[in-house]
């Protein structure tokens, strides 16, 4: 009776086994993923580790929607207020879209550059009557990139680029030199060195900041930090977020830089309540 008793536990033990070491079987079973970091998957629902945000079921079929700018006034002048009008349509018959996901909780972000790439803005323009709105004063004449940061529900995460022109004679902007000195911002300084020390563009670099003092930060939108990564000629503009942060002083991006240039990073953190926003300039070989 022993013998059969210990068997029949054995053979209880083996079948739980057999059941928490059985693969899952991609054909049938559902994969949650994060709609904003694709590469973090799970095989149970959650939050992504990376960005908090929660994961969902599949990745929807990549589709660059439409986005329409309206400047009034037009064409806006230095140091004046103008009002953009953001309006998003789908790719499939130009719908206006209406409902969109939170992401770092708001619906949508707007990065703001310069030509020179002096002038930066990390904001975040309201939902107003089937638009997003924002006021904003253009500081000086010539060429400006607006990067909209937004997630049509059900679909997929839009990235799209804008260009506005400020009236009035600009000058040509600076030719950008490899600036990986010490950055004293509002109440923190960060240092930065990449690995590779010497990016190469197609290829993975991992960014790594340091900062002081190390008694912590905060996460700011929902993330431990944000980077904008814009080329010197403001074509290639990537939003992104750490690859690699407890809210210590040590911070890890990991990017991949479309082309040789030189481009300029923007890194936000939060500390005590303040937005600390700092820059590099990185040059990318071929």
């Amino acid at each position: 009776m022993r013998a059969i008793a210990f068997l029949l536990v054995l053979l209880s033990v083996g079948m739980l086994c057999a059941q928490v070491a059985a693969p899952p079987k991609p054909s049938t079973d559902l994969i949650y993923i994060c709609p904003m970091d694709h590469d973090i998957r799970s095989n149970l629902p959650g939050k992504c580790s990376r960005c908090g945000m929660k994961m969902v079921e599949g990745i929807p079929e990549p589709v660059d929607y439409h986005l329409d700018l309206t400047i009034t006034p037009k064409p806006p002048k230095p140091q004046e207020m103008a009002h953009l009008r953001f309006d998003v349509h789908d790719p499939w018959k130009d719908n206006p879209v209406t409902k969109f996901t939170v992401v770092h909780e708001k619906l949508f972000h707007a990065f703001v550059v310069s030509e020179d790439l002096q002038f930066f803005v990390h904001d975040h323009p309201t939902w107003n009557n089937g638009s997003f709105n924002y006021d904003i004063a253009f500081p000086k004449p010539g060429m400006y990139r607006i990067l909209g940061d937004f997630y049509p529900e059900a679909s997929s995460p839009q990235l799209i680029a804008k260009t506005v022109f400020v009236a009035g004679n600009s000058k040509p902007p600076a030719t950008l030199v490899r600036d990986y000195s010490k950055k004293t911002v509002e109440n923190l300084a960060v240092e930065i060195s990449t690995s590779p020390a010497e990016p190469v563009a197609g290829a993975n670099t991992q960014l790594h900041f340091k900062l002081s003092p190390d008694d912590g930060i905060e996460k700011y939108l929902g993330a431990w930090g944000h980077m904008l990564a814009a080329s010197d000629d403001l074509i290639d503009m990537v939003h992104t977020h750490p690859f690699v942060s407890e809210g210590g002083a040590d911070v890890r991006f990991d990017l991949t830089f479309a082309r040789a240039r030189m481009y300029r990073v923007w890194v936000q953190f939060q500390r005590n309540g303040v937005v600390n926003t700092a820059h590099f300039d990185i040059p990318v070989k071929p």
